[in-house]
């Protein structure tokens, strides 16, 4: 194992609103994760192969960055991954749903507490990717901070960056840790291992990939908070990607594939703990390579798509270069559903030539009204939201996606 189950007894608590059974005193075993600092381990030269290749696929998703649609196609990267990563935990929310209801929030609207939660988790990702990856030291603060955003919406915001003073665990049942699938540490170990942790984020001992694998299941193994773990861990690989240089402009949805097969995910971080690192390592970069390679395929579908907007509108009312239509078109991948304020915003152009753009954009084709109210509008981008569907089930585009 990397670690040391010290044994605990939960005690007996005769008010607890639950069955006798488990009002009882029983033990239970924590698991206190070795340290990763200092941490020495072999890697077959077949897994240094495969993290190589995708260590090569992240940056070839970097490469070809172009400076005009770089930010529009970065967060609908980021969108997608944070989505992903709120699914594993069971937060089902589809991208067409969040992308509807945020331009609803964005109008006055109401929406549902599921729906705040995974906006909180775009903008904890978007936290841990500015601000984290660019710190010169990582310390606990920063996690802290990431959890705080990820959590402060969701209905137990009272544990929004509080790392915990009580013993979680796994699994099992919701009385005691007696019987879990697992039980992290205790929390008088947390201050160790988290200080451990963030050492660990300044190094480069290891390769990006090997080094975010192992960042990421040792902050599973910790767990840290009362929950939104899970969603903290995972923001922690983009934070070791950027940092390291790896993934300096577009994030690879890994969430899309490692929420696939949740059930082999789980394994993987449970043979890291057994102190099988190879296994974990492998099936984290191979896991890594497929979602950079997605990327790549759904950000030229996404190119394609817009490249057919842009001939829609030459076809069409065909406005000046400098028209604001022609910029509406290069942000409609961050807002899949835009509004006026977004639009407004997002370009940088008067309310008048932002709502004739729009205008233009819907007698071509390329907005779509998604209702026909008088007030507090929304417009959809044509084909998007399907493309983008495929996206969020790991699914490569087919030659025809990008249509239109």
């Amino acid at each position: 194992m990397r670690g040391t189950l010290v044994r605990r007894t939960w005690k007996w608590n005769p008010i607890l609103h639950a069955p006798p059974r488990y009002r009882r005193a029983c033990e239970y075993h924590a698991f206190i994760p070795s340290d990763l600092v200092g941490t020495d381990f072999t890697l077959s030269a077949g897994v240094a192969a495969t993290i190589a290749e995708a260590e090569a696929a992240i940056l070839a998703l970097n490469a070809d960055a172009d400076a005009a649609s770089l930010a529009p196609l970065a967060r609908l990267l980021l969108r997608t991954e944070s989505i992903a990563s709120s699914k594993i935990e069971g937060l089902q929310v589809g991208i067409r749903q969040l992308a509807r209801a945020q331009s609803g929030l964005e109008t006055g609207g109401g929406v549902s507490a599921t729906v705040r939660e995974v906006l909180g988790n775009i903008d904890a990702m978007q936290l841990a990717v500015d601000e984290a990856a660019a710190a010169e030291v990582i310390d606990p603060d920063h996690l802290i901070r990431i959890h705080s955003t990820l959590m402060e919406s969701a209905p137990n915001s009272h544990v929004a960056g509080r790392v915990r003073k009580e013993q979680n665990w796994i699994g099992g049942n919701d009385y005691n840790p007696c019987g879990a699938d697992f039980v992290p540490p205790p929390p008088e170990e947390l201050d160790r291992a988290l200080s451990d942790l963030c050492q660990a984020l300044a190094e480069e001992e290891f390769s990006p990939i090997v080094q975010a694998a192992l960042i990421h299941a040792q902050f599973e193994t910790i767990h840290p908070f009362m929950d939104g773990n899970g969603r903290t861990g995972r923001a922690l690989i983009h934070v070791v990607s950027r940092r390291r240089g790896l993934a300096m402009n577009y994030v690879p949805p890994i969430s899309v594939i490692l929420a696939s097969d949740r059930g082999h995910y789980i394994r993987g971080l449970e043979a890291f703990r057994r102190d099988d690192v190879e296994s974990w390592v492998e099936q984290f970069a191979v896991a890594a390579k497929r979602s950079a390679d997605l990327a790549i395929a759904y950000l030229g579908a996404v190119e394609g798509l817009m490249s057919r907007w842009r001939e829609k509108l030459r076809e069409g009312a065909a406005p000046r270069s400098d028209a604001a239509a022609w910029a509406l078109i290069d942000v409609l991948p961050a807002y899949p559903v835009i509004t006026s304020p977004a639009a407004v915003s997002a370009t940088g152009r008067a309310k008048s030539a932002v709502h004739r753009g729009i205008d233009q954009l819907v007698e071509c084709g390329v907005l779509e009204p998604v209702s026909a109210a008088k007030r507090n509008r929304s417009w959809e981008a044509s084909g998007l939201l399907d493309l983008l569907e495929g996206l969020e089930e790991g699914q490569v585009p087919a030659s025809g996606d990008d249509a239109g």
